[in-house]
């Protein structure tokens, strides 16, 4: 796996930049894997929930898809290996890291807010696309250890970028 992206804070920004690593390069690796090994640990386990925006600017149709930990795991993993088992005509990495922007991190005391954006595509060996067109705003703690870990989300956000 490789990419040309790097991230965009200032190397002395230290938790900028953890987020940032746990988020972008982490993640996606671990999904082009499908290996949530990689990326359990970024997790905050107790109290953990994810909204599912469906791409709609209205919250009275988001949704509690992700109770949990658990239910999140499932499904991630469940997209990770239909992404495996989808022929892509290139490198799922690369296109994944290409699409995927996290330039903005407000950290208030121990708390954070990451907003991730995606516009790209990864092209298909059929001559078809998927589309990664959507935000996620995720919500993380740094715990007592130093590390930061996400505490939940909302994702599937409308992203108008184009």
């Amino acid at each position: 796996m490789t990419s040309n992206q790097t991230c965009p804070f200032p190397t002395k920004d230290a938790d900028r930049n953890a987020i940032w690593d746990m988020l972008v390069p982490r993640d996606i690796t671990a999904f082009v894997l499908a290996d949530w090994s990689l990326v359990e640990n970024d997790f905050a386990a107790n109290g953990f929930y994810g909204i599912d925006a469906h791409t709609s600017a209205n919250p009275d149709d988001w949704t509690l898809a992700f109770p949990d930990l658990a239910a999140y795991r499932d499904t991630w993993l469940s997209q990770a290996r239909a992404s495996q088992n989808t022929d892509y005509a290139e490198p799922v990495f690369d296109a994944v890291f290409a699409a995927t922007k996290l330039e903005h991190i407000e950290i208030s005391g121990d708390r954070a807010l990451a907003r991730k954006h995606f516009n790209g595509s990864i092209r298909k060996t059929d001559g078809s696309e998927d589309r990664l067109l959507w935000k996620t705003h995720y919500y993380c703690q740094k715990g007592a250890d130093g590390k930061w870990r996400i505490t939940g989300f909302i994702g599937y956000l409308p992203n108008n970028d184009d």
